[in-house]
């Protein structure tokens, strides 16, 4: 018996001998108020920007992230029902910065700006995290944006060329086609060796299942991802979205690879961020937004780029979305994002209305990396197509006045209606850059001279089957990516054969 008992004390004594206590500190904070998917908090006095908040509550737990840093305070967002909080429930500081899933496993999924799946394809099982916030990378990091992102978008292709790296925006009223625009972009990235991911902001969730539906229908989807925040969604949810598209793609742009992002649209994103400010309190300024709401969007664009060799040679192309009221440029949030941007695509309502779509004004578009961004054969047959479109539209609303022109106005006058001819594109049919040589050669050499303005398009339509089944010419544009005189020659060929097979377009 009095073994035992010493048994039992000998291990007791070890026990207690080994004994340690682990004390782990955590901040914690108590609700002062919360209202429309806003929190006060009160007693974190240590917490970071952007750092996770935990609130316990009666129905689970829900997240939040810090905004607001005050001296007795702090201003928190809610991402989950805010309505389960109640003043006094208890908030945790994790000691993270808000960050999302990233890799391989997002591509072909539609995600929230949490990660979290919301095509209901299953979990997603991602081996990353990045932060959503990033300073972006530094000056002498980059390289000169000199390879092209080919739209398959004639009229931008040609006169506002778009490289790998580059910030263009695309702005204009609502309904006039800035959506297609991007979604065409991300169609004709196939094969192209380019990851898409695009960051729908406040726009309607049936709209958002339709693009999806195209994306899979073009076989696009393979290399997508997209990030929604619906109509529906919390201003929360709109205000981080962009971010976290944005460290997405800098998953790709750390492994050396190039991403195209599409942004739509930030207007949505400024009014959501207004939307926050206010109910943080934070002084408004003109039209209501913050004053640091430039800074929003500079932070966020400033994270595209082109990386030299010795950081990977990734790139992150970026299209953010703008809508203006009534076609006003000179607008707050517009004015904000053209200063920020590498060059604009503005879509005009009048020229919409007029049956020319894409709507592209050829005068107040402008890309600031310019021919750098092209191929050579394609800046050869376009290096003047800005200019002569431009000039088109001046001279047509002069000649409405009188009918007495010079002989070198009116060429100038049929040479440009048949360009915005040929500018015409139905919506999801991107166009090869090859085919696009080729049919704005036969344009500035006059082998669309004698062609009816009205049978242009028939004209267009029909070259690029016949040059599909003599498609020597087209590998060789594709191959060398210039004109030389081999290929001009070929060019010259084809296009005079082709004719001869369609004289009937010529009575």
């Amino acid at each position: 018996m009095s073994s035992t008992k010493d048994f039992i004390i000998e291990q007791l004594k070890k026990e207690i001998s080994g004994f340690q206590v682990k004390i782990e500190e955590q901040s914690v904070g108590r609700v002062l108020k919360i209202f429309d998917g806003i929190a006060l908090v009160s007693g974190l006095s240590e917490a970071m920007m952007s750092e996770i908040l935990t609130f316990k509550t009666s129905r689970g737990e829900v997240s939040g992230v810090a905004l607001n840093l005050e001296e007795n305070q702090v201003g928190a967002i809610i991402f989950g029902d805010y309505t389960a909080i109640k003043e006094g429930d208890e908030v945790l500081a994790t000691k993270r910065i808000l960050e999302v899933p990233v890799g391989e496993a997002l591509i072909g999924r539609v995600v929230d700006p949490l990660g979290e799946p919301l095509d209901g394809q299953g979990k997603i099982t991602a081996s990353k995290f990045y932060p959503i916030e990033k300073i972006a990378p530094g000056v002498i990091t980059r390289d000169p944006v000199k390879e092209p992102v080919q739209t398959g978008i004639k009229a931008i292709d040609a006169m506002i060329p778009i490289g790998r790296g580059q910030r263009e925006l695309i702005i204009g009223d609502r309904q006039l086609g800035k959506t297609a625009l991007a979604i065409d972009t991300i169609i004709n990235q196939k094969g192209q060796n380019m990851k898409c991911i695009y960051v729908a902001i406040g726009q309607k969730e049936s709209k958002v299942s339709n693009i999806v539906s195209k994306l899979k229908e073009a076989g696009a989807l393979k290399y997508t991802t997209v990030v929604l925040a619906g109509a529906a969604s919390s201003a929360s949810l709109l205000y981080i979205s962009p971010y976290s598209g944005c460290a997405m793609a800098e998953y790709f742009l750390d492994k050396g690879e190039d991403v195209l992002i599409i942004y739509d649209d930030l207007s949505k994103h400024a009014v959501s961020y207004r939307e926050i400010s206010l109910l943080l309190r934070r002084p408004p300024g003109r039209e209501a937004y913050p004053g640091d709401v430039f800074y929003l969007h500079s932070r966020l664009l400033e994270r595209s780029c082109k990386l030299n060799k010795e950081y990977g040679g990734g790139s992150i192309t970026a299209l953010p979305i703008i809508e203006t009221q009534a076609g006003d440029l000179s607008a707050y949030i517009p004015t904000n994002v053209i200063s920020i941007t590498d060059g604009q695509i503005f879509l005009e309502p009048d020229l919409f209305y007029k049956g020319n779509r894409p709507a592209v004004n050829a005068g107040l578009s402008v890309s600031r990396v310019g021919s750098s961004a092209q191929i050579k054969a394609m800046k050869k047959v376009a290096g003047r197509m800005r200019l002569e479109a431009a000039q088109y539209r001046e001279l047509a609303a002069f000649a409405q006045f009188g009918s007495d022109l010079d002989i070198e106005t009116k060429n100038k006058l049929n040479r440009g209606q048949r360009l915005y001819e040929i500018f015409k594109q139905d919506q999801y049919q991107p166009l090869a850059v090859a085919k696009q040589v080729l049919i704005y050669y036969a344009l500035t050499n006059g082998f669309l001279d004698d062609v009816p303005v009205k049978r242009v398009r028939e004209f267009e339509a029909n070259l690029y089957q016949y040059a599909d089944l003599h498609d020597e010419v087209l590998k060789l544009i594709n191959t060398r990516k210039a004109l030389d005189e081999e290929i001009e020659k070929l060019i010259k060929t084809l296009l005079a054969d082709y004719k001869l097979t369609l004289d009937y377009l010529l009575k």
